[in-house]
């Protein structure tokens, strides 16, 4: 496991130990406030923890205020060359930015962005894309290759070092999955500052998730990654759903309905199984209570996966058996699965929540 130093993010921390913290980026217009405001409440209502929204010009700076009043979500600011846009982001309120030091021109402006981010306490997240390196970087290695990523990074790196800076985060993004994958193993033996991972432009929700497990899965199964964004032709609270299922099925973070459901075969004892599950899961959507649940089409692999289950279907016959901590408990027909299995569900959660709660209310007992 890579250990890397920590940074705060309004109340999240990347690195430093911490959970990997699952981040998107806004994808409205960012002087529609009212809409911005409706994209972010669906981000984090899918489960995002840091927001990223595009400051392309003055109007967008100004605007930033007014988004800043109306959510308490973490907001980084992503700022290209434009410093005076950096300083108009910064009184805004932001949490965070990402602007690369190097870009935005004079010694000077990249001073005065600087000192005003230290005085509010604020890091820079440095962002590398494979797709505009700087071109003397591109004559000297050919094309975007991870050495070349990499030292474009340090050079703004140091930049920052230079002026006394370390509240810093790295990205080294690239739409292919090897050469990402490998700027992101050399820059961690350079450096303990927190990376963010990406593979940038994935593309669209079948093939872009499956870029992104790949690319994420590689580098956060070697322990090196602090935070991540999935890029996505498709909206934001998607890649958020995506960047959750990738921290699951590493068992990096819990959160919300884990379902295992086989794959369907020749034995499959129920007619209409692709449409349960897809249909459990989506009554599901809302609950961010860590839940693990099978729906399994027969009985051969069924018993088994539903004693590793809160809560498991077993089908025969047309009909479903539903299971609670492995044991049976009651017989339902086909028709009326998704219901019944929903409901027990929110029994079970009502369960949990009612654990807690006692367990708040117990007093302490102090043995003298």
């Amino acid at each position: 496991m890579r250990k890397s130093r920590s940074v705060k993010v309004r109340n999240i921390q990347i690195g430093g130990g911490a959970p990997v913290s699952v981040q998107s980026m806004t994808k409205t217009d960012t002087t529609d406030v009212a809409g911005t405001l409706r994209q972010i409440a669906e981000m984090t209502k899918a489960g995002c923890e840091i927001v990223r929204i595009a400051v392309p010009d003055k109007d967008a700076a100004l605007a930033l205020a007014e988004i800043r009043k109306g959510t308490d979500v973490p907001i980084v600011a992503d700022i290209h060359f434009h410093y005076k846009l950096a300083l108009m982001a910064l009184d805004a309120g932001i949490d965070k930015l990402r602007i690369n030091p190097g870009n935005i021109g004079s010694i000077d402006r990249v001073r005065e962005v600087v000192r005003a981010t230290e005085a509010r306490q604020i890091p820079i997240r440095i962002g590398v894309n494979g797709g505009s390196l700087e071109k003397d970087l591109l004559q000297k290695y050919g094309s975007a290759t991870p050495e070349a990523m990499v030292e474009s990074g340090m050079r703004h790196v140091r930049i920052l070092e230079d002026l006394g800076f370390s509240d810093i985060v790295i990205s080294l993004k690239a739409s292919d999955v090897n050469r990402m994958v490998a700027a992101y193993r050399l820059m961690a033996e350079k450096v303990d500052y927190p990376l963010h991972l990406g593979v940038t432009e994935a593309g669209t929700p079948f093939g872009g998730t499956i870029k992104s497990a790949m690319g994420l899965g590689i580098l956060l199964h070697d322990g090196i990654g602090d935070t991540i964004r999935v890029s996505l032709a498709a909206e934001p609270h998607e890649e958020v759903r995506v960047g959750w299922e990738i921290l699951k099925s590493l068992e990096l973070r819990k959160r919300g309905v884990t379902v295992v459901a086989c794959p369907t075969c020749g034995r499959l004892d129920v007619d209409n199984f692709v449409e349960i599950v897809t249909e459990v899961e989506r009554r599901l959507a809302h609950v961010e209570e860590p839940l693990h649940l099978s729906i399994m089409g027969c009985a051969v692999n069924g018993p088994g996966e539903a004693h590793d289950s809160q809560l498991g279907i077993t089908f025969g016959r047309q009909v479903g058996m539903i299971f609670k901590d492995g044991v049976p408990m009651r017989r339902v027909a086909g028709a009326d699965i998704v219901e019944e299995f929903v409901k027990e569900v929110e029994i079970l959660r009502k369960e949990g929540a009612a654990a807690k709660s006692l367990a708040a209310e117990k007093p302490l007992v102090q043995i003298t």
